[in-house]
């Protein structure tokens, strides 16, 4: 009778390590799919050359125009709009900035103004506004939230790309320096860069981490 209760729990203890190789396999693999997410980039398609002329935006003036389009509700583009209130900070006075943030059809205004409205309002020198069902991130090309645009004189496109070296990361990074470089007039050889962040067109974000 003891050796027939011994079995079981012998066969029990044998399936502990299996179970604990295939957890350990699930975590590891659920870390590395979260890295390659994070450090996967928007879809990149080529902003117009030149201002377009059905813009309800002012074009370009004496000053530089940069754009930001951003989903209100895409979490990632927290980073991406303290790296703009970093830039800004350098650059305030030599650039005029918007901060476009997607509106679907139908829904209010609040829809839009939400935390992340409020931090891009927040920077000196940023004016914010919806984007009537993603107008104007259609006719620019814009299709991740956080891509920026620089136009320069004569509306002509310096820069295009994010401000971000993956999803949510904040700190240094190739396009801030980019276009601090341009706003100021000087000489960098980079001009495009990757855009980390949610589709700019989906009206309900199921992800937003």
């Amino acid at each position: 009778m003891v050796d027939r209760m011994k079995a079981p729990l012998q066969k029990q203890r044998s399936l502990n390590p299996a179970l604990l190789l295939l957890w350990l396999g699930l975590a590891v693999w659920s870390v590395l799919s979260l890295m390659s997410y994070s450090n996967q980039p928007g879809p990149a398609f080529a902003a117009p050359g030149k201002w377009p002329a059905e813009s309800k935006l002012p074009p370009p003036g004496k000053t530089q125009s940069l754009l930001m389009f951003v989903h209100p509700h895409c979490s990632w583009s927290k980073a991406s709009i303290g790296e703009l209130s970093s830039l800004m900070t350098a650059c305030q006075g030599h650039v005029d900035a918007y901060v476009l943030f997607f509106k679907p059809a139908g829904q209010p205004t609040n829809w839009a103004q939400t935390d992340l409205w409020r931090q891009a309002a927040a920077i000196p020198g940023v004016s914010v506004m919806p984007d009537e069902d993603g107008c104007q991130a259609r006719l620019f090309g814009a299709e991740t939230s956080g891509e920026v645009l620089l136009y320069g004189a004569q509306g002509l496109l310096r820069f295009q790309g994010g401000l971000t070296l993956s999803r949510g990361r904040v700190g240094e990074n190739p396009g801030r320096e980019a276009l601090q470089a341009l706003i100021f007039h000087q000489q960098t050889q980079l001009t495009q860069t990757p855009v980390f962040g949610c589709p700019l067109s989906r009206g309900n974000l199921t992800s937003r981490k």
